[in-house]
């Protein structure tokens, strides 16, 4: 019969890849409750309900993220969201907005309702204010993991199908060139797997590691603003800052060209964490297809081959000057 080190041992060889995501990942359980996204000036609906209906047009949009391929148990993100402008005025806007995320033994999914208000503040600025309130869904299943020795300490720190209100908030200026938006995405303190809780029943298996930990508060801040550099080429430099209590900040920079309202192409740096590349093409007025792959700064691109996004949007126009001049952002 094994002893009781041999099967500790078989356990620690067990977690290796859970491990390597705790002390290389570029988050960590105090770092990262929510997903990250390359695209995220395509993906801003998500993490501001401010811009529901900002664009004018009916927008469907698809975003697929891949982490750290070739990686057991990394994280993976899907995204869909719809938009657009109602009321009398179309001054208001309505938006649902759903996330999968999925890492290691945990899925967690929400679907929320984005709605947005906006004032116009001059001839060319608008200023729009957004709530967005669901429900998040998390399930951490421990039967996922391949462990010699799983016991009824995992089995005892599942997570079945734990349902959560969601609420946030956002505001979100913006004109023909500009735009800039600071949103917290839920005030409610909602449970999140914690990757921290296998680390102590790993270092002790007779202990009870608690496996999800309370939301804190995400800021998230967002800029951008698109030069005309001639006639076929415009520039886009944006910016995200991700501020989340007890973790280091999060920054990210892009710089992106569009050549003849057709041809998208753009790099992006996640400070101490990635390099980005992104190629976008407008396959035709109302449909756009994006790309974007991330080189991992920090130790854990020696266990991976980088990330893939793909993002898709498609809209229906209810203005026909939407379609001669398409908004880049």
């Amino acid at each position: 019969m094994p002893s009781r080190n041999t099967k500790h041992s078989k356990m620690r060889n067990s977690y290796i890849t859970i491990l390597v995501l705790l002390l290389l990942g570029t988050f960590s359980s105090k770092a990262q409750q929510d997903p990250q996204y390359t695209q995220y000036m395509y993906n801003t609906q998500v993490v501001n309900p401010a811009y529901a209906g900002t664009r004018e047009v009916l927008s469907f949009g698809l975003l697929g993220r891949t982490q750290w391929v070739n990686f057991e148990g990394a994280p993976r993100t899907g995204t869909f969201t719809v938009n657009g402008p109602v009321g009398a005025l179309n001054n208001m806007g309505l938006g649902l907005s759903i996330v999968y995320d999925e890492i290691g033994p945990a899925t967690e999914s929400n679907i929320n309702i984005d709605y947005a208000y906006q004032i116009q503040t001059s001839q060319n600025g608008t200023v729009s204010f957004g709530l967005k309130a669901g429900l998040d869904l998390l399930d951490v299943d421990f039967s996922k993991l391949n462990i010699a020795d799983r016991g009824d300490v995992f089995d005892n720190n599942n997570v079945d199908n734990k349902v959560q209100p969601q609420i946030g908030a956002g505001v979100y200026y913006y004109t023909d060139k500009f735009y800039a938006g600071l949103s917290v995405p839920n005030f409610l303190t909602t449970k999140h797997f914690d990757e921290s809780g296998l680390t102590e029943i790993l270092n002790d298996p007779t202990a009870v590691g608690e496996t999800t930990a309370a939301e804190r508060l995400h800021y998230f801040l967002i800029a951008g603003y698109v030069f005309d550099l001639s006639e076929n080429l415009k520039f886009k430099p944006a910016t995200l800052v991700k501020a989340v209590s007890g973790s280091p900040l999060q920054w990210d920079v892009s710089a992106n060209f569009l050549l003849n309202e057709k041809v998208t192409l753009g790099a992006s740096y996640r400070w101490s964490a990635a390099l980005g590349a992104m190629a976008g093409f407008q396959i035709s007025d109302g449909m756009f297809i994006g790309v974007a792959y991330d080189y991992q700064t920090t130790d854990i691109e020696t266990y991976s081959d980088g990330s893939y996004e793909v993002f898709f949007r498609f809209d229906l126009f209810n203005k026909p000057e939407r379609v001669l001049t398409p908004r880049f952002f």
